[in-house]
């Protein structure tokens, strides 16, 4: 079996997953963390940053999933790559964000 594809898909799933809250907020224009603040994914970047961010990631996770291999959505190990990739950035990003946006201790806000 050929791992590379796979490995391409879960990368992909976490390039497409961490494109959601960027575009959202950039879209609203709202500021967010992002890698380019002060400091580095702690600090808040403008909305327009956020929206290039998000989309740059967006491009990419297409690249991985689409471009490499040949990903079948009736293909239940392509489509697992994809989600593990999926729910484990956005776990990592739900605690990372949620520290600064009252998201861990939602009773404490």
């Amino acid at each position: 079996m050929n791992w590379l594809p796979l490995v391409s898909y879960f990368f992909g799933g976490i390039f497409l997953a961490n494109a959601v809250p960027h575009l959202v907020s950039g879209m609203m224009g709202r500021p967010f963390q992002s890698p380019f603040a002060k400091p580095p994914g702690q600090g808040f970047s403008s909305s327009t940053v956020n929206v290039l961010w998000g989309f740059f990631n967006l491009v990419v996770g297409y690249l991985l999933v689409v471009r490499v291999g040949s990903f079948e959505l009736r293909s239940t190990t392509n489509v697992l790559a994809l989600g593990v990739g999926v729910l484990l950035i956005s776990l990592q990003l739900a605690w990372h964000f949620g520290k600064f946006n009252g998201g861990n201790a939602p009773e404490h806000s």
